[in-house]
């Protein structure tokens, strides 16, 4: 009886039309057009400006990538500056190999930096965008299906995946599909921080740490299905003892931030509510040069009435002023 299993693809090159789009980069792109577009949903929910979450993005993106990289290189340098590699394939990031620790750590840089140019606050950005991140790490973990790598330990379980070709020496095979696990349960932890979020309504980068140590709690027992050649410590891969020592920083964060500075930010994004306000206004004025035709013709039509009780009044006046203008006379002489 043929054993049920996860099929690998035939090829890891997607083509739109002549152009050519590895698998790997294209669920990178996708990752990061689904966090923009719900890291823009909350941002405006929470008070922001619809676009201010794309305009951080523009710098965030790249230092994520660039930090993603570095970490890949430096923890993995073996790959790259040993003897019979050719270290130029270490710019070659669309071939694989991104550290979610290093993109994490320069993509806050990058969103720092934005945010420091819109005058945000980098907490709050990182709360309304912490769930997206969880989701773009998602879709992104199926670029390593598309190049066979990063899997598990060998099994027959149903849902295993089948490696055809291998370039660490495995046999073919099937095993552990560890890149669908992390791909779910970083699902499950973008659905946990948007319940929370409304639950305990996180401010002050609460909901962000609570993304950070959600994912940690599962990278670690997820790294340690891996096979892939890895440096270890004390019998740890070293991507174990770096989730284990970032889960405790964001607990530790999540506690005292909770207690310093407890609630939501009021103000998310400084002067977003004037220009709303600014916005309404505007379309009042717009719609008042309307009213002055109407106003206009108006006093045209009751132009000739008022003009006549007008020289009614003043017919009056004329008739009766001889006794008025005396009475002014009479009392200097007297």
């Amino acid at each position: 009886m043929e054993l049920a299993y996860i099929p690998s693809p035939s090829r890891g090159v997607l083509y739109l039309g002549p152009v050519p789009l590895r698998g790997y980069a294209f669920c990178i792109i996708i990752g990061v057009f689904v966090a923009v577009w719900l890291g823009n949903k909350r941002w405006v929910a929470r008070g922001g400006r619809a676009g201010t979450v794309a305009d951080i993005a523009v710098w965030a993106v790249p230092f994520g990538l660039v930090g993603g990289r570095l970490y890949h290189v430096i923890t993995d340098y073996e790959l790259y500056f040993s003897e019979g590699r050719d270290w130029v394939d270490a710019f070659k990031v669309w071939e694989g190999g991104l550290g979610i620790w290093g993109a994490i750590a320069l993509g806050a840089v990058g969103a720092w930096i934005g945010c420091r140019r819109r005058g945000i606050p980098l907490p709050a950005y990182a709360d309304a965008v912490a769930p997206g991140i969880a989701l773009a790490q998602a879709i992104g973990r199926w670029g390593n299906w598309f190049n066979q790598e990063l899997y598990g330990k060998p099994t027959d379980l149903p849902w295993a995946v089948e490696i055809t070709s291998s370039t660490d020496g495995r046999l073919p095979g099937t095993y552990h599909p560890t890149f669908l696990y992390e791909s779910l349960w970083c699902i499950g932890v973008a659905l946990l921080v948007i319940w929370a979020d409304r639950r305990f309504k996180l401010g002050h980068g609460r909901a962000f740490a609570l993304y950070v140590a959600a994912y940690c709690a599962g990278r670690f027992w997820i790294e340690y299905m891996r096979v892939d050649e890895a440096h270890h410590i004390l019998g740890l891969r070293l991507n174990n003892w770096t989730a284990l020592f970032v889960f405790v920083l964001a607990v530790i964060y999540i506690v005292l931030s909770a207690r310093k500075r407890p609630g939501r930010e009021e103000i998310v994004e400084p002067g977003a509510s004037d220009g709303d306000w600014d916005e309404g206004a505007a379309a009042v004025e717009d719609a008042e040069p309307d009213l002055e035709p109407e106003s206009k013709s108006k006093s045209e039509s009751e132009g000739p009435s008022a003009k006549a009780d007008a020289e009614e009044k003043k017919d009056a006046g004329a008739s009766g002023g001889g006794g008025v203008k005396k009475e002014p006379e009479s009392a200097e002489k007297s």
